[in-house]
């Protein structure tokens, strides 16, 4: 379903990442996809023909919000278990309850920086460091939210800091944790690929900054507000 360029981006997604790659071979290859879709002039023809109603706006909508980590979260192409390719649009200062926390995911990732900055941690668990409290969080069976449980004290080592800026990528294993956010004053727009057919029941985060809430409603747009925010984004891209 779609028109010209969300069949293309399809076809490629598919050719790349379907079958049972390794970790390290998909996360290559997913890097790689990113970097492509990612040209903003290939994106730009992407998001303009979703912001027309290409694709399943509907079903999008109901999978794209306003993030935890502070910010938009925009599904393009719906891929089932294998393939969700997102826009993520990052706005400087944006407070939100899990701004601080370091985290991992459910999936291999790869990431390409359309517009702007991120600045990135990665960490591992072990001695010293610094002293954080772990959750297991999982999504919600019947309601959209996320379900954070306890699991008990950690210690996490700063293995790498980086900055990632317009034009570079990065592509992370499933359990790797780390933590990104806005580094400019300006938003950053990141196309965010999320892939593989197995996904892992639940993700880990660390946060020092004290205890989380038990669940965190995740509240999706309605159409027309994902409508609105493809052509808000559109336009960020025609001024590169």
């Amino acid at each position: 379903m779609g028109g010209r360029q969300v069949l293309a981006a399809r076809r490629l997604l598919a050719g790349a990442l379907d079958g049972e790659l390794p970790e390290h071979e998909l996360v290559a290859a997913a890097r790689a996809v990113v970097t492509e879709l990612g040209s903003p002039e290939r994106l730009l023809e992407l998001v303009a023909e979703l912001a027309s109603g290409e694709g399943d706006p509907d079903a999008c909508a109901r999978l794209s919000y306003r993030h935890v980590l502070g910010f938009d979260k925009l599904l393009l192409i719906d891929g089932g278990p294998r393939q969700m390719l997102r826009a993520h649009v990052w706005h400087p200062g944006a407070g939100a309850i899990g701004k601080e926390d370091i985290h991992n995911h459910r999936s291999p990732l790869a990431s390409y920086v359309v517009r702007g900055r991120l600045a990135m941690e990665l960490y591992e668990v072990g001695d010293g460091g610094i002293a954080a409290a772990r959750y297991e969080e999982s999504l919600a069976e019947h309601s959209a939210s996320w379900m954070l449980e306890p699991a008990g004290p950690a210690r996490l080592r700063l293995t790498h800091l980086g900055q990632y800026a317009a034009g570079s990528s990065y592509a992370l294993p499933a359990r790797t944790l780390h933590r990104a956010w806005c580094d400019t004053d300006a938003p950053t727009v990141t196309l965010f690929l999320e892939t593989g057919a197995e996904r892992r029941p639940h993700t880990d985060v660390f946060t020092s900054a004290g205890p989380h809430p038990g669940a965190v409603a995740k509240v999706p747009l309605g159409t027309a507000e994902y409508l609105a925010a493809l052509r808000e984004l559109a336009e960020r891209l025609r001024t590169l």
